[in-house]
């Protein structure tokens, strides 16, 4: 019986899997096709005959160079600074003590129950009187504080074993290089977690860029990848459409294939026990 109910959890898991990755796999393919085949209803998943064509159109017909710094200078910027902010506060709430620490975290927590959306408004007026609409600015400073990446560096370095920290203290290690030289490295699956899972997100978004942004110059991949589409009054090239979507998927699916270790490891062991 107990191999049967490992066995049925293998074969859920690889539907599972397959459900998910199949779609993906068949965009690729199709980004190889021409119109013709897409639409002739006998696409295969292996184009016959292959072409490049769609990923030409697109580089010619498309400023995707633009585009694709755009979005990756503000997914880095982004990454970076949550990652600091986020590392610094979770470390300051699980070792020091200073007044109102359960009070502020306790806020923290809260603006992670807070749907996005909510504070659109908001945050567009303060962009607004900072003179910051169609900026870098517009688009990465917002992102840079986030309600779960201090919670997840705050789990993650009160699992550390004091005496560890305690022992540099007594070799004669400060607090910053305690926290520089034994907390971040320990913390390293947390914080590759925490990257990929913001680069991923801002990476994506589409919302905040399509409110804050004005000219094509500061456009997002996202953004440029719906203008790319067209109006339903359009002939959509599908062929090109789909190789735009690929060029828009690939760097999040590369960095989290990179980070899936790490990734993994902060899942299954949740921070380093005594």
């Amino acid at each position: 019986m107990k191999k049967l109910y490992k066995f049925t959890g293998y074969i859920i898991l690889i539907t599972g899997a397959v459900s998910m990755v199949l779609p993906f796999i068949y965009m690729i393919s199709l980004s190889f096709m021409t119109d013709k085949q897409i639409f002739s209803g006998m696409a295969d998943f292996i184009p016959c005959p292959f072409t490049v064509d769609n990923y030409s159109y697109v580089i010619n017909h498309a400023d995707i160079f633009r585009f694709f710094f755009n979005s990756m200078f503000v997914a880095i910027a982004t990454t970076i600074g949550q990652v600091i902010i986020s590392a610094l506060a979770g470390y300051a709430f699980a070792r020091f003590k200073f007044k109102f620490k359960e009070q502020l975290f306790f806020l923290i927590l809260i603006t992670m129950m807070i749907p996005p959306q909510v504070n659109i408004i908001p945050l567009f007026y303060i962009m607004k009187e900072f003179n910051w609409i169609d900026t870098y600015q517009a688009l990465i400073v917002p992102g840079l504080f986030g309600g779960f990446g201090v919670f997840m560096m705050r789990q993650w370095f009160k699992s550390i074993p004091e005496d560890m920290e305690l022992s540099a203290r007594i070799d004669g290690c400060n607090t910053f290089q305690v926290f520089w030289k034994i907390a971040l490295p320990l913390a390293l699956p947390a914080i590759i977690t925490l990257a990929v899972f913001t680069f991923i997100t801002t990476w994506n978004s589409f919302m905040w860029p399509l409110i804050v942004t004005n000219t094509e110059a500061m456009r997002t991949l996202p953004l440029s990848l719906a203008d790319f589409k067209g109006s339903f009054r359009e002939i959509t090239d599908w062929g090109a459409l789909t190789a735009y979507s690929v060029i828009c998927t690939l760097p999040a699916v590369i960095l989290f294939l990179l980070g899936r270790k790490y990734f993994i490891n902060d899942i299954i062991n949740g921070g380093i026990k005594e």
